[in-house]
């Protein structure tokens, strides 16, 4: 089995230390610099003080943050704004994972064909807001799709096993994101018989499911070669 990344580094919340008059004032301000609502944001005043004998009102320092991290915060109002150019009726949250999930009463078009429309929507939104291939990925879910299309690859992977077990030959499945080769890597770990290898280049990398001797077989031939 290649290493499919099986998890990323965390993004973290992004933090600002601000002076202001109050809290709400400090998240107005953060909100206009981080271009994003203030509705997201966390401020704590961390210190106040009087200006020229309190003639001038009074200063907070203030520590603003994201209550999500910016990037995910950013991608879910991009995907927003998009569905609601579309005049889609669909609702667009964050969830505790910073998975962007949209639900409403067209999840059906969101998702398209195979799951197509929100892969695309998915690829286009890590490319605009995701900083770098370090970062982890900006994950996007509708009407619950990641979900069933993770039990429909099990059960995919499970399948393809008990044939390649059956005829003692390798299959090519179609190619699939990273975290589709993931789930399918994942159901065969330690089947017994059975090794998976994800080959190809993106966007093309596919799993191909192997009889364990003959990928052994395979290996050997490779290093005789070399």
């Amino acid at each position: 089995m290649d290493n499919e990344k099986s998890s990323s580094p965390r993004a973290a919340a992004e933090s600002m230390l601000l002076e202001a008059s109050d809290a709400e004032s400090a998240k107005a301000q953060a909100a206009l610099l981080w271009k994003v609502s203030a509705d997201d944001l966390d401020a704590v005043v961390l210190e106040t003080e009087k200006r020229l004998f309190g003639l001038l009102g009074k200063r907070a320092k203030v520590q603003v943050s994201t209550k999500a991290p910016l990037m995910f915060i950013q991608a879910r109002d991009f995907a927003g704004s998009l569905i609601k150019e579309s005049e889609l009726d669909l609702d667009v949250s964050i969830d505790e994972e910073c998975t962007i999930n949209i639900e409403g009463e067209d999840s059906a078009i969101v998702i398209g064909r195979h799951g197509e429309t929100l892969k695309a929507l998915e690829f286009l939104t890590n490319l605009i807001y995701r900083p770098d291939q370090n970062m982890p990925k900006i994950r996007l879910d509708c009407g619950g799709y990641r979900v069933r299309r993770e039990e429909s690859l099990v059960r995919l992977a499970e399948s393809v096993a008990r044939e390649v077990l059956h005829k003692g030959s390798p299959i090519s499945l179609e190619p699939m994101s990273s975290w589709e080769r993931r789930i399918i890597h994942m159901a065969l770990q330690g089947t017994p018989g059975i090794s998976t290898s994800s080959e190809g280049e993106e966007p093309l990398r596919k799993i191909v499911v192997y009889p364990s001797r003959h990928q052994e077989k395979r290996r050997s031939f490779r290093k005789r070669g070399s």
